[in-house]
């Protein structure tokens, strides 16, 4: 329906251009036309120049415009003209639809023949903001006579730089299409050094536009893999665009049907999948252990530690209860990755943690962190709950498997060092590796419990029973408390002031619940159905929670940045200004990201060096899920946030650490 109206607009354009303005006069794209050469010699091609400037803020589309607009029609009028060829195109996403344009100046090149005086040409095209269209329709016109071809030197400059900017050709590119997915190989020079790149089809009935392309490395070859057209079949052509080294290249191709080995080929390459699969391994694990240290999952860790104490298990028992608990955590991370890459499948965009973007999961954690926290600091006893069958409170084996499921669900708000590089790679590694990737989160974060219960000589520093341990207990309390106060927060941030009413009431209610069973646990009274409807009308409440729709243009980012909110045209303005840019990624929910946020970046001596350097901040707030951020994530080759990004004056971008230091970005502007 889209294109159809775009066609309709296209048949329209003359007549609207004409009973607005004069033909080229007033528009939003100023076209210019150029020959090469004022003297064409007889029966020799000429090359023309169609340059398009369109204002700032405004674009215009490439020979295949993607989901919506109209290529450039050109109409001419004193010889006999070629196919119009076009440099390298751009993506823009635009409320979900994918577009390929030209937001700076663009050069058209067309051969042609048969000229013995003036040529003109009409050109209809649609230039377009992020927000309206307009279709418009301009002539313009060079004078010409016979001669011997000689290129004038006053525009040589001008048409070397568009034949640079012109597509080289590129052979032996193959396909394959398997469950619904398309998979492109291309035998590019060094694919390793590639960071970034994106296939544009020439035509329609080969890639699902608005679907991410995963990029990675097989072997030799530069992958790339997306969802396919049901259209797909016979030869597909295409321009690849890569970024390497700072620089763009371009590639003219045609892709057959043919065998594309898996991202998991080519073992022998330091930079094939292999290795980037057993590094990412490790890092997920490295991601893991550190987790463990997260205010929401030591106190967990902690009480499992201490329940091996207490108990005095035997040898057995502890590394029964450690399996159990690891292979809960690890079932959960599985399990989340599992999904995360079965809706990326389905074509949706979604990160680790995707879950909180959703603010009735937030208002559910925040619930069940005030229960663990009363319960912690001893406001009522879960063992005698259910007859000591609920969940975690199980004694043996199925407690330590849902205390690891608990454990590493609340985990999942938390992103430390080392997960982004992992979780990243798991998304473009093969279906079967990713799934080990997440797999190897879970196994990092289950560990330290792994290694309390198999080495006796841990078990034996474990501190002896005593009336301390319900001291320390209490303690424990206090960073679930602080945790349920940061889902507040966040629920507040996610669905505004009536949202965050709603979960903190419902938190209230759970309290008051409780209170009222463990003072019935105390005077040894049984009797439960107050607290079961204590529950059933919190989650009714959690249920009632519905995200705030934002429109807001400013961004929560630290004084003295001048940060502005990031969008993609935005960025490309700075780059092609070279200006320096300074671009992160944030969610309320993250906890790594808001520990940055309040510490080196919101430093005085960090905004001092910016404004010393010109760098422009320009912040991504993924709270609530943005597919258009989603992808730009993903093509840097992360899962989800924080993501922090430096562009320097000559094109280089630079990716920073995940923890960030002063000095890490004041040295950026040396």
């Amino acid at each position: 329906m889209i294109r159809l109206l775009t066609f309709l607009l296209a048949l329209l354009a003359p007549a609207i251009a004409t009973a607005d303005v004069l033909p080229g006069a007033g528009n939003n794209v100023r076209v210019e036309l150029i020959a090469e050469s004022a003297a064409p010699a007889p029966g020799k091609p000429l090359t023309l120049a169609i340059v398009l400037t369109p204002k700032p803020g405004w674009h215009t589309y490439w020979s295949n415009p993607g989901e919506a607009g109209f290529a450039p029609k050109a109409t001419w009028t004193g010889a006999s003209a070629g196919p119009l060829r076009f440099p390298v195109p751009v993506t823009l996403l635009v409320s979900g639809l994918m577009n390929y344009v030209y937001e700076a100046p663009a050069t058209l090149l067309v051969d042609i023949t048969g000229a013995t005086g003036p040529v003109s040409v009409k050109l209809n095209y649609l230039v377009c903001t992020t927000e309206i269209c307009v279709p418009e329709s301009a002539e313009a016109s060079v004078a010409l006579h016979p001669g011997d071809g000689a290129p004038n030197p006053a525009t040589a400059a001008r048409f070397a730089t568009a034949r640079a900017a012109l597509p080289v050709p590129l052979a032996g590119a193959h396909y394959a299409v398997a469950i619904g997915r398309i998979a492109v190989a291309f035998p590019i020079a060094d694919p390793a050094g590639v960071t970034s790149a994106y296939f544009f089809p020439a035509a329609d009935g080969a890639v699902d536009y608005a679907t991410p392309q995963v990029v990675s490395v097989a072997g030799k070859l530069l992958r790339i893999e997306t969802k396919a057209d049901p259209k797909a079949h016979g030869s597909i052509d295409g321009v690849l665009r890569i970024e390497r080294g700072g620089k763009t290249e371009g590639f003219a191709l045609t892709a057959t049907p043919g065998a594309v080995p898996a991202a998991a080929a080519a073992p022998n390459n330091r930079d094939g999948t292999g290795s980037v699969f057993a590094t990412a391994l490790l890092l997920a694990i490295a991601g893991g252990v550190i987790l463990n240290v997260m205010p929401c999952v030591f106190p967990i860790l902690s009480l499992k530690a201490l329940s091996l104490a207490k108990g005095g298990a035997s040898p057995a028992d502890a590394r029964r209860d450690a399996l159990a608990y690891a292979a809960g955590v690890i079932a959960v991370c599985t399990g989340l990755g599992a999904l995360i890459l079965g809706l990326r499948a389905a074509g949706t965009q979604v990160g680790w943690a995707f879950q909180l973007q959703d603010p009735r999961v937030i208002a559910g954690l925040l619930l069940l962190v005030t229960a663990i926290a009363l319960n912690l600091a001893g406001l009522f006893e879960l063992g005698n709950f259910g007859g000591g069958q609920s969940l975690a409170s199980k004694p043996g084996a199925a407690g330590s498997f849902w205390t690891g499921a608990l454990a590493a669900f609340v985990a999942t708000p938390c992103t430390g060092p080392f997960m982004a590089g992992a979780l990243g790679a798991a998304l473009v590694l093969p279906p079967a590796a990713g799934l080990l990737v997440f797999a190897g989160l879970g196994l990092g974060l289950a560990l330290p419990f792994i290694a309390i219960g198999f080495i006796p000589a841990l078990r034996r520093r474990l501190p002896r029973p005593g009336a301390w341990m319900a001291t320390f207990r209490s303690i424990l309390s206090v960073p679930m408390f602080l945790t349920a106060l940061a889902l507040a927060w966040v629920l507040g941030r996610q669905a505004g002031v009536g949202g965050m009413t709603l979960g903190v009431g419902g938190a209230v209610l759970i309290g008051l619940a409780l209170w009222w069973y463990g003072s019935r646990q105390r005077a040894y009274v049984s009797g439960w159905p107050p607290l079961l409807a204590a529950g059933i009308a919190a989650v009714f409440a959690v249920a009632l929670v519905v995200p705030e729709t934002s429109t807001a243009t400013t961004v929560d980012a630290p004084a003295g940045l001048a940060a502005a909110k990031f969008s993609e045209p935005a960025l490309a303005a700075l780059t092609a200004a070279h200006t320096p840019a300074f671009v992160y990624f944030t969610a309320d929910w993250c906890l790594t990201c808001k520990v940055n946020e309040r510490g080196a970046i919101a430093s005085s001596d960090v905004a001092a060096a910016f404004k010393r350097g010109g760098v422009k901040t320009l912040v991504g707030d993924w709270t609530n899920g943005d597919p258009a951020l989603g992808r730009f994530i993903e093509a840097h080759n992360r899962a989800g946030v924080p993501l922090y990004l430096f562009y320097h004056r000559d094109g280089r971008v630079e990716v920073l650490p995940q923890v960030l230091t002063v000095a890490t970005l004041v040295a950026l502007t040396t």
